[in-house]
């Protein structure tokens, strides 16, 4: 059966400015970019996980009518489309200023959960990604802490 995911999607309005941020602010890299005439297949890896790409997509043709890739446009600046990505680290505190001197507004300033530290941020586009310093050995969260997330849901 499969054996691992290789390309994610995320979609975004402009694909050079996508590069600007995905490749100059958070240290992916670019591992294709191919003008294909009717699209631009656009994907970027963290160089830790080279095999793992985000394939940065301009909602449209041909995969979209252009009455849905409107809607879609609309649904990723009102930021409607759930987290984009999930992004681990060793040290959120520090990947949180490192990006943060880069420019990258975060909606979340790092927090220790249950699963470890993390932050929020979102694209330019509207996108959420997390970053996740995840906790070592087995994780327990209670139910305070279920009730605390819906309560700030």
């Amino acid at each position: 059966m499969f054996t691992r995911i290789s390309i994610h999607s995320v979609y975004v309005l402009d694909q050079d400015e996508a590069l600007d941020f995905y490749v100059g602010k958070l240290g992916f890299q670019v591992t294709a970019d191919v003008d294909m005439g009717f699209m631009r297949w656009l994907t970027v890896a963290l160089p830790s996980d080279p095999d793992r790409s985000i394939l940065l997509e301009k909602p449209g043709s041909p995969s979209l009518s252009d009455d849905t890739a409107a809607q879609v446009r609309d649904l990723v600046t009102k930021g409607a489309l759930g987290v984009a990505a999930v992004l681990n680290t060793d040290d959120c505190q520090k990947t949180y200023e490192t990006l943060k001197a880069k420019g990258v507004e975060f909606t979340e300033e790092p927090t220790k959960q249950p699963y470890g530290i993390d932050c929020a941020l979102r694209d330019p586009f509207g996108n959420h990604i997390r970053i996740t310093q995840p906790a070592q050995g087995p994780v327990e969260i209670t139910e305070e802490d279920i009730a605390r997330w819906q309560a700030e849901a």
